[in-house]
């Protein structure tokens, strides 16, 4: 298992998180092959069909065995069981989109990054109570830049990641780390349903080579 401090400092160089789930565990494999070919070291696989944890096993021994340098994070954790659960599937740090204490103890116990979801000053000064060393701004299309800039300063030295419609251009992105974030987390806007459903791989490579240009022009 790798420090949460490894881990951190991998989402801080890389300046972006690549998030996505898909029934298929083959097609899954395939996206995260794609990714790291273009450069990818750090994603989230999120718990969001009833495949994730049998895809995330699987997805799991593939990257141990052909991409030992990438640190593989299981995203929407919202009990303590599923926590557990993707822990024994090889997770590296968990990623929710609330907060919940049982999550953050179980984050605690295995001394695992732990990134939780926030949408008001209350609810980060709540996960910063959970040692969340990174707090998920979401949903970020609904907050925007200018939420960061305007907490950031009551909250100084927090770091923050905006997950939820951030786009793959420029001005959008450059945006984001104008506000005060130190990566972006990146979705359906990177990995869509036409891509997954179309095994567009190629398409696939080219935007992530994109998106990690146009974040280290921005950082």
């Amino acid at each position: 298992m790798k420090s949460k401090e490894a881990v951190l400092d991998s989402i801080l160089v890389q300046g972006m998180l690549p998030l996505f789930f898909y029934e298929d565990a083959g097609v899954s494999v395939e996206v995260i092959r794609t990714l790291y070919k273009a450069g990818v070291r750090v994603l989230e696989y999120t718990n969001r069909g009833k495949e994730a944890l049998d895809n995330f096993r699987i997805i799991s021994k593939v990257v141990k065995a052909e991409m030992p340098d990438m640190n593989l994070g299981i995203g929407t954790i919202k009990t303590e069981a599923q926590a557990e659960a993707f822990v024994a599937a090889g997770a590296d740090f968990i990623v929710s989109p609330i907060i919940d204490a049982a999550v953050a103890k179980v984050a605690d116990k295995y001394k695992m990054l732990y990134i939780p979801g926030c949408m008001t000053p209350t609810e980060i000064h709540q996960a910063q109570q959970h040692k969340a060393m990174l707090i998920k701004i979401f949903p970020a299309n609904i907050l925007g830049p200018a939420f960061v800039s305007s907490i950031r300063d009551l909250f100084q030295g927090q770091l923050f990641i905006p997950t939820g419609g951030v786009e793959i251009e420029a001005g959008n992105i450059a945006g984001w780390f104008r506000a005060g974030v130190c990566a972006v987390g990146m979705g359906s806007k990177l990995i869509s349903k036409n891509v997954l459903d179309n095994k567009l791989y190629d398409q696939l490579y080219n935007d992530t080579v994109k998106a990690l240009q146009l974040v280290q022009l921005s950082k």
